[in-house]
């Protein structure tokens, strides 16, 4: 019969009929958009399975007829599918064969590919890099060339199931020769949507500042031309917009900072090759991977020695890190070849704006920064800022979850009970979407502390609903009652609202992330968070589940005289930390490691902190990284959120294992962590002369061992959990690894990955919290 007459049997038809098998394989993933149907098709054919292919409400449907040496070849194939493509689940069962011939692509049910993962944007694969270096190739030089496994997703997407007509393709017919691609089933650009040509495809122009179109052969060799002459070039990418410049050049970076209004934070290179990186950065196995991997995310490595041989020390003043990617688009890739050199890549915005993504948008808003704009005409629909990646205990640790991993959702060990929306925190934003078994973290908004990135953020919120057809019953937002997320939560028209304390949040959000239903104890760590009591919690130990938790530790508050002057200005913290420990005196030393702040100032502050003035009181750990950072490097204002604390980090010498005092008291049946005696401490070895270095080891051991000894306390008294930890400090390698080496080896502590541990994944937690609170 069909299933028997597959190539390459030799035994009779009775035979074969006996021999058939059948198998219905069910695989969840990212498996839409990314060429897995038509790898599954010609998997089949090679190895001589008959059957079929469809996509379903969970993933993708297989159902396979062969005999048992050929199903188990086909199913062994399937587990190295093409790169874009991620494998969560893969399950099988044994069903009645099926007299067909031949193995077949089922067209898509629209209501079924509306909960299928949508796909997020790849970078481009090395076939179709060859081919635009080829001068022989019809996509020579053409930097919209894409196939099934690489190119635009999510971002040109404006509605599901993801076909051409639903992407900001339409517009584009195909030529013949891309039809004919798009139509063969055993071409690479089988049902590629955006695929396209130089006959038929989408095109580059170059404009002036002012928006006006400037004549050229090749707008990308001008464009590099035109930044090797140290000039800024705004390019619109995959997600939004660029400003590069030179980034060998002082001038060009100088020029860059002042008008992007960046004084000191970090700008990202962008290099051609692993090759260029490895000039600039230190890259072992895990940097490799990272760097050239589908989502090509921004990845912070350190610098080599020889580094400023190749790039300008403004790109990251002060800082051992250098964010470093290669290049994620065609055009990324000629223009990099053109210029023959590292350019700096940045938001296309000013700071603290979305960056731009439309035309008109871009030229308006970047017309005062760049020189040179590189636009194209094929639509963008959804920003997506670069993805951002640190190392952390030798893996990669998600900072920013942007282009290239969004929407891919998050799948759960247990599902939601109905449909939640979680808006997330104020800083880093991201919202989140929660429907059965999946969680989808929207794109990275930034800080909602103005009008127009609220508005990016309440459109992104609308077109991801638009897109999973997720129609929320519970809101979930953040205790604060200031932050803009909250105002929106409150202003949507849904019954059930419940508001989520922060540091809960990110505890439940790495939970979901491995799987633990709860309870556990969880480090909670990072600048500021609104607790229960309506004072700023950010150095919490608490015994979680879904649920609810208990407080279990917190750490010596800080007054933050001024309030958030504080923060920007943390000399204020060690003024605070100093007094406190010192019982109300300021030593001359301390004094002395102030001295770029005026007598005056320092008077005034004091005076205000021993008459007990209305200060707010923060137990934020990331508040006693900026107070002695302040106090011990110097750094008396920072200029961007988290500076001094990176600084302080950067300066721990990594050899040294030595530590100082602290005390844990017991305060309402809660273990306070007091750092007085540190502060001493640390004061003394600046008196004898001990290096900076020196004292910011010593603080990171301290900070690992009283962790360590609050958890060991806290297990005394609950019994043996799982450890998680979350929140922006242990995106702190040092602490992170300190932390895991003083509980080891009797505890293991699991860190974040895949979602960020700081503000961009505390959404994540909300939405769980909200089902498990929702249903009580």
């Amino acid at each position: 019969m069909a299933a028997a007459q597959v190539e390459g049997r030799s035994s009779t038809g009775s035979e074969r009929r006996e021999h058939v098998q059948g198998r219905r394989i069910r695989i969840q993933g990212t498996v839409q958009g990314v060429g897995f149907r038509p790898w599954v098709y010609r998997t089949a054919r090679q190895t001589g399975v008959a059957g079929r292919v469809r996509n379903d409400s969970a993933g993708v449907t297989i159902e396979a007829f062969a005999d048992d040496a050929r199903l188990s070849r086909f199913m062994d194939a399937l587990h190295f599918p093409p790169p874009a493509a991620h494998i969560l689940a893969f399950d099988f069962t044994v069903i009645d064969p099926e007299p067909v011939t031949d193995f077949v692509i089922v067209p898509s049910d629209v209501v079924v590919e509306r909960r299928v993962s949508i796909p997020p944007e790849l970078a481009t694969c090395d076939d179709c890099v060859g081919e635009i270096f080829d001068p022989a190739d019809r996509r020579y030089r053409y930097p919209f060339t894409n196939c099934t496994n690489c190119g635009p997703r999510f971002t040109i997407a404006r509605d599901i199931p993801y076909d051409r007509a639903t992407t900001t393709m339409a517009p584009f017919e195909m030529c013949p020769a891309c039809r004919r691609e798009y139509e063969d089933v055993a071409d690479r650009r089988f049902h590629a949507q955006p695929n396209a040509c130089p006959v038929c495809g989408p095109r580059l122009t170059l404009h002036a500042h002012d928006g006006g179109l400037i004549d050229v052969d090749d707008p990308i060799a001008s464009a590099a031309e035109a930044l090797s002459h140290g000039l800024i070039v705004a390019i619109k990418g995959i997600g939004g917009f660029h400003l590069a410049c030179d980034a060998t050049s002082d001038g060009a970076v100088r020029i860059l900072r002042q008008r992007k209004h960046r004084d000191e934070k970090p700008l990202a290179v962008m290099v051609k090759d692993l090759r260029a990186a490895a000039a600039l950065v230190d890259v072992d196995d895990e940097a490799r991977r990272l760097l050239t991997s589908v989502e090509r995310p921004i990845v912070l490595l350190l610098k080599r020695g020889s580094v400023n041989a190749h790039v300008s020390e403004c790109v990251a003043p002060r800082n051992r890190l250098l964010g470093v990617l290669l290049p994620y688009s065609p055009l990324h890739h000629l223009l990099l070849a053109d210029a023959g050199r590292p350019l700096v890549m940045t938001s296309g915005n000013l700071s603290d704006e979305p960056i731009a993504f439309t035309n008109d948008d871009a030229v308006t808003r970047l017309g005062e920064i760049a020189d040179l704009f590189l636009l194209h005409d094929r639509e963008i629909v959804t920003r997506a800022d670069d993805s951002v990646v640190a190392i952390v205990d030798g893996r990669g640790t998600v900072l920013r979850r942007s282009r290239g991993y969004v929407p891919r959702a998050v799948t759960l060990a247990r599902g939601f009970a109905r449909p939640v929306l979680a808006c997330g925190a104020l800083l880093k934003n991201t919202f989140c979407v929660g429907a059965g078994a999946s969680a989808w973290l929207g794109p990275h908004i930034g800080d909602l502390e103005n009008l127009e990135t609220y508005e990016s953020y309440t459109s992104a919120i609308a077109r991801m609903e638009t897109f999973l057809q997720v129609h929320p019953d519970v809101i979930a937002y953040d205790m604060h009652p200031d932050y803009l997320s909250t105002t929106y939560a409150k202003s949507r028209p849904e019954r059930i609202k419940i508001a989520v304390q922060h540091h809960h949040a990110h505890i439940v959000s790495a939970m979901a992330e491995h799987g633990l239903d709860g309870p556990v104890i969880g480090l909670a760590y990072d600048g500021t968070g609104y607790g229960t009591d309506g004072t700023m919690w950010g150095g919490e130990v608490l015994v979680a589940s879904a649920a609810g938790f208990e407080r279990a530790a917190t750490f010596r508050p800080i007054a933050l005289a001024g309030g958030d002057h504080a923060i920007r200005e943390p000399w204020r913290v060690a003024l605070a930390l100093v007094l406190d420990a010192c019982g109300g005196d300021l030593p001359a030393e301390a004094l002395e490691m102030l001295g770029d702040v005026p007598v005056r100032e320092i008077d005034l502050i004091c005076q205000f902190l021993r008459a007990g003035g209305p200060a707010p009181l923060a137990r934020g750990v990331g508040r006693y990284f900026d107070g002695f950072g302040a106090l011990f490097l110097g750094r008396t204002r920072a200029s961007f959120e988290g500076q001094v604390a990176l600084e302080w980090n950067q300066a721990a010498d990594p050899r040294m294992g030595r530590s100082y005092r602290f005390a844990l008291d017991e305060r309402d049946g809660c273990c306070e962590v007091d750092l007085r005696p540190a502060v001493r401490d640390a004061l003394l070895d600046r008196v004898h002369g001990e290096p900076v270095s020196t004292i910011a080891a010593a603080f990171h051991n301290t900070l690992a061992e009283a962790t360590a000894a609050v958890v060991r306390r806290t297990v005394k008294r609950v019994g043996a959990l799982p450890i998680v930890a979350s929140g922006g400090c242990f995106q702190n390698a040092r602490l992170a690894e300190g932390v895991r080496a003083a509980l080891a080896p009797e505890h293991t502590v699991l860190l974040q990955q895949s979602v960020p541990p700081g503000d961009g994944g505390i959404a994540l937690g909300q939405a769980l919290i909200a089902d498990a609170q929702a249903g009580i």
